[in-house]
């Protein structure tokens, strides 16, 4: 069992000068204010945050940190006040305590808004100092651990998924790749344990049957190196990849677990960045290197300061291996990240702030521009994940963007009035479409105009969290504007309509203002404009005891107030439908929330939904005033859509029931099935599937691939 004792003799290790007396009276202090509170595992509260504490020292942070650690959560959960803890520990330490402090305090809020305002509060309190992520990380990576005493299944999968969703991306961003990949795994084994033990399963069979063998390729790998460059000294370590990571891979690839080429990674470390380079040449002119495999993070880092090789090659004994190649120092980076920098062989002379991170600045400003906390959380998701490409401008200037990122996204990197202004792109000296994705090397040329503004249409296609909130942020000013005239004019029609002779002035108004929650008549125009206050409810507010004719009604409204009577066309969240018009999804490629759409009108019949990528489409080129740009509005994530997929399974015993598990333990539901081929080995399928999105039968295709009975899926369209 952890201890007080354990905890200081690990700090001193590597701080000789540590305030032994203050660190073991931080020690003592947490564990009486926290008195007889108990864990979920039954185990005295005091213990989780001495084990933070040692998470903490186990990555080498500073003591300050560690105290923090023990006490980040006195202040929630006892009597403890953050005055307290300044008078005792001074304010350095109150300071980082009352930013972890805060994120806990959103009470009374729905699910989503509470994830999202934490989320806001956790960039603010970290712009001030990093130290606040730090210990947030670790305070969740031991919840992680702890997981499986939680009662509430519901409560449980919510934690993973945030885990998976905020911190691993988060742990990631500032470079601490053991948090990151340990609360990821724990996240994935709640989150979908099914899949995770079909990979541990498939991996110890191939552990079991000699088809996992690091030591003996570790140990070829060095035989090469003495032989070919004897002056390079280097550590080589060998490691297999967590399920997660498999699982990511599979279904990034859209590949089978068979298809992986590098489920074991190896890791050579040198003394210098001129050995790495040797050490690269060695490596390639050895074994057969795969060309799409290779990226120098050395002279490129990633915008978390993580330097390496890596490359992928035909190794030792036929097999495909994954090699990254760093200096020792990088190493410590790759690993540790900004926490490597707390090391104290450097004096202590890192600056906390954390707005030195760009990325960091990026999330504020996005936070400083977005008034909606899910529109926020949803853009600074994407500004976390991301898998890079480095482009340069005319001038040479290295800009580092998502994967799939388009001149659009280069040009609010850039600046945001380059974005906003942004008529054209040219990639390597040529004029491309806006919606062109870019590529590692590319130079990128903006062509801007004083009359260009930013085009609805472009939130369709790029991926940067910044992009799609400037775009967002301009599309809503212009919507308002229309919404406020269209309100107006409807409430004027209003009185009209009900024989009131009223002009629309602000001490009409102002009187009710207050009880419709608005602070401006322009926000009142706004809201009726856009359906969600009737002109009858603000009528009804101006005149309470006058009685109002019950036939008329907004249209406007129906979405929000008169859901039981929506027609099927009203409850589509689909927007450019024409109004009135009947829908449809085609049974030829079966569109779902998440799939790029276009609508085909029919006269007399209605406007059927396809993917834009249908081969039906090719029937409509000589008559495209046909088609019709839509796109997927916002959805609840409880209506039903039919994905279909092709399976092919094993001809033997199980294969069927595991098919079907997998699908149910997915929350999929099979509403059709039909064999089309049928062989002594395997037999084909065709598998309609009932799910909420194209993310939602993504995950179901990527835990069959995961299934040794399963020799192939993909999706039919």
């Amino acid at each position: 069992m952890l201890s007080k004792a354990a905890l200081v003799k690990k700090v001193k290790s590597y701080d000789p000068d540590v305030d032994v007396k203050q660190l073991e009276f931080a020690c003592d202090f947490s564990k009486e204010a926290h008195g007889t509170q108990k864990r979920a595992s039954g185990d005295p509260y005091y213990y989780h945050p001495l084990e933070v504490a040692f998470i903490l020292a186990d990555i080498k942070l500073d003591v300050g940190s560690i105290i923090t650690a023990l006490l980040h959560d006195t202040v929630e959960d006892t009597d403890v006040t953050t005055q307290d803890i300044e008078e005792k520990f001074g304010k350095e330490v109150a300071a980082l305590v009352d930013g972890v402090t805060k994120l806990a305090k959103i009470d009374y809020q729905p699910e989503h808004t509470r994830q999202a305002e934490n989320f806001r509060k956790l960039l603010v309190a970290m712009s001030e100092d990093i130290r606040v992520l730090l210990v947030k990380l670790a305070d969740r990576l031991h919840n992680m651990r702890t997981l499986h005493f939680i009662k509430s299944p519901e409560k449980r999968t919510r934690i993973a998924h945030e885990t998976m969703e905020i911190y691993g991306p988060l742990a990631e961003r500032i470079g601490i790749q053991q948090f990151k990949t340990e609360m990821q795994d724990l996240a994935f084994a709640e989150m979908n344990p099914e899949a995770r033990e079909s990979i541990m399963s498939r991996m110890e069979y191939l552990r079991n049957s000699g088809n996992v063998v690091v030591d003996s390729i570790v140990e070829e790998i060095q035989k090469t190196l003495t032989e070919s460059a004897p002056n390079i000294k280097c550590e080589i370590h060998g490691r297999e990849k967590t399920p997660c990571s498999i699982w990511r891979k599979m279904e990034r690839k859209n590949i089978s677990f068979e298809q992986l080429s590098d489920i074991i990674a190896f890791r050579i470390i040198t003394d210098s960045t001129e050995d790495c380079y040797r050490v690269l040449g060695v490596i390639h002119s050895k074994y057969k290197a795969i060309p799409e495999n290779f990226r120098d993070y050395i002279s490129t880092p990633k915008a978390n300061g993580y330097r390496s090789l890596h490359t992928v090659v035909m190794g030792p004994e036929q097999r495909f291996i994954e090699v990254q190649i760093r200096t020792r120092e990088m190493h410590d980076i790759a690993e540790l990240g900004v926490a490597a920098h707390w090391s104290y062989k450097q004096e202590r002379e890192y600056n906390t702030d954390g707005k030195q991170y760009k990325w960091v600045r990026e999330l504020l400003y996005i936070l400083e521009h977005t008034a909606d906390p899910e529109e926020f959380l949803e853009n600074t998701k994407l500004e976390m994940y991301y898998d890079q490409v480095f482009c340069f401008t005319p001038r040479g200037e290295l800009i580092v963007l998502p994967k799939g990122a388009t001149p659009v996204d280069f040009a609010y990197e850039v600046h945001s009035k380059i974005g906003n202004h942004c008529s054209g792109a040219k990639v390597n000296g040529r004029i491309v479409p806006l919606r062109t994705q870019l590529e590692n090397g590319d130079q990128v040329d903006i062509i801007t105009s004083k009359t260009q503004v930013p085009s609805p249409a472009w939130e369709n296609f790029v991926i940067t969290g910044k992009a799609k909130s400037e775009i967002k942020r301009y599309v809503r000013a212009q919507k308002r504007d229309e919404y406020i005239k269209l309100g107006q004019s409807m409430l004027v029609k209003a009185l009209a309509d009900e024989g009131i002779k009223k002009k629309i002035t602000d001490s009409f108004l102002k009187p009710i203002l207050k009880n419709l929650g608005k602070k401006t008549n322009e926000d009142l125009f706004s809201s009726i404009g856009e359906g969600a206050i009737t002109t009858k409810e603000v009528l009804k507010a101006l005149f309470p005891n006058k009685k109002f004719s019950k036939k008329r009604r907004n249209p406007l409204s129906l979405w929000n107030f008169n859901k039981e009577k929506r027609n099927k066309s009203e409850a589509l969240p689909i927007k450019g439908l024409v109004p009135g018009m009947a829908v449809y999804f085609a049974e030829c490629c079966h569109p779902i929330p998440g799939d790029s759409i276009v609508g085909v009108v029919t006269t007399g019949k209605g406007m059927t939904i396809h993917t834009s990528d249908c081969e039906t489409l090719s029937n409509f080129s000589s008559t495209p005033e046909r088609l019709v740009d839509v796109s997927w509005g916002k959805t609840s994530g409880d209506e039903g859509y039919i994905g279909r997929i092709k399976v092919v399974l094993m001809h033997q015993s199980g294969s069927l029931a595991a098919l079907a598990n997998v699908v149910a333990k997915d929350k999929g539901n099979i509403s059709n099935l039909k064999i089309t081929d049928r062989s002594p080995d395997f037999f084909e399928l065709i598998v309609d599937v009932g799910v909420r999105g194209a993310k939602h039968l993504s995950d179901i295709i990527t835990s069959l691939r995961s299934n040794s009975h399963i020799q192939s899926v993909a999706r039919v369209k």
